[in-house]
């Protein structure tokens, strides 16, 4: 499995807190699945915080049909992310999941209110859309942080796996 570090102008010397997190790669005809919040108008690969004693595989399906409604199983996993900001290191695991089913969609309050809604977009488009990671510097550092991570991990799947037409 792959890592990349990833390392904020913010940093601490030292980690005193940490969030692991797994999200999952799902493609379908050429599309990527994201999880699209309306408000923000912002796109995340799906996925979330490992809660509790589940193996990471296991919140990777969690977490995709907690905020999408599709039923995945994991194929492998392929990266991980360290991400250092201020006091904190982000830890996101990376898996290529398949569908399986359909399930009903459990959003936490924040993301109903943000308006959370799953979205098929053409993986080159999701690339673009992430690849603008520097245009929000100025304004919005946690969307800079979240959008260069997705890219990473989209050049790094396409990198291992191929080019998605």
């Amino acid at each position: 499995m792959s890592v990349i570090e990833i390392y904020g102008e913010n940093r601490f010397p030292e980690h005193t807190k940490v969030r692991e997190a797994c999200r999952g790669i799902v493609i379908k005809n050429g599309n990527i699945l994201l999880s699209y919040e309306v408000k923000s108008d912002q796109y995340f690969i799906p996925g979330g915080g490992v809660e509790n004693t589940e193996s990471l595989e296991e919140c990777a399906v969690r977490e995709i049909s907690e905020e999408t409604g599709f039923l995945t199983k994991c194929a492998e996993g392929f990266l991980t992310i360290n991400e250092y900001y201020e006091e904190w290191l982000f830890i996101s695991h990376y898996f290529v999941c398949d569908i399986i089913g359909e399930t009903e969609r459990k959003l936490t309050k924040r993301e109903a209110e943000a308006g959370l809604t799953p979205a098929f977009i053409p993986f080159k488009d999701a690339l673009k859309v992430f690849s603008k990671h520097g245009d929000y510097a100025p304004t919005d550092e946690m969307k800079r942080g979240a959008y260069l991570r997705e890219y990473k991990a989209l050049l790094k799947f396409e990198e291992l796996y191929g080019e998605i037409k």
